[in-house]
């Protein structure tokens, strides 16, 4: 699985900025409020967080050998995969945030709930990105040691492919 590449998140920062700054000139002309999500959801966005630092600290006590419980390896992809997943709302959820408050700020300045409110939840977003990255450096493998005698008679024959499937 590949890591997650910094121009793909910049990428999807700017078109969540786009997005959320677009619809808030959209709403505003009609008449509706500004589409900002709930002080509620930093409780959400929270327990994800909370949940995918847990996973990742379960990976990483595995592949540091702090443990000695076999990690079942679906469940250490579903974790990169959560990690990963966790990046992206988070980008995304800023970078719409962000785009409102582009919007806002020029307008209402710093006085408005909409504005801090949506400074809250980029700073909630961000929360999840950090999380999202540093649980998905988590589940890097340790490069194994040459020194070993089984890294030294694997890969002779076989050219990386796993033992016996030529």
């Amino acid at each position: 699985m590949n890591s997650l590449r910094p121009l793909w998140v910049f990428t999807v920062l700017l078109l969540g900025m786009v997005a959320g700054y677009a619809s808030q000139i959209l709403a505003t002309a009609a008449g509706y409020p500004v589409p900002l999500l709930h002080l509620t959801s930093l409780v959400t966005m929270g327990a994800a967080s909370l949940f995918t630092l847990i996973m990742g600290i379960r990976i990483k006590r595995f592949t540091s050998g702090k443990s000695t419980k076999r990690v079942n390896p679906i469940t250490a992809a579903r974790t990169l995969v959560l990690a990963q997943a966790s990046v992206y709302a988070g980008t995304t959820i800023a970078g719409w945030h962000g785009g409102i408050l582009l919007g806002l700020f020029a307008a209402s300045g710093m006085g408005s709930m909409a504005v801090k409110s949506s400074l809250v939840m980029i700073g909630g977003a961000l929360v999840m990105v950090i999380v999202g990255w540093v649980v998905e450096q988590f589940c890097k493998l340790p490069p194994e040691d040459p020194s070993t005698p089984e890294a030294k008679t694997e890969g002779k024959d076989d050219q990386g492919y796993a033992a016996g499937t030529n």
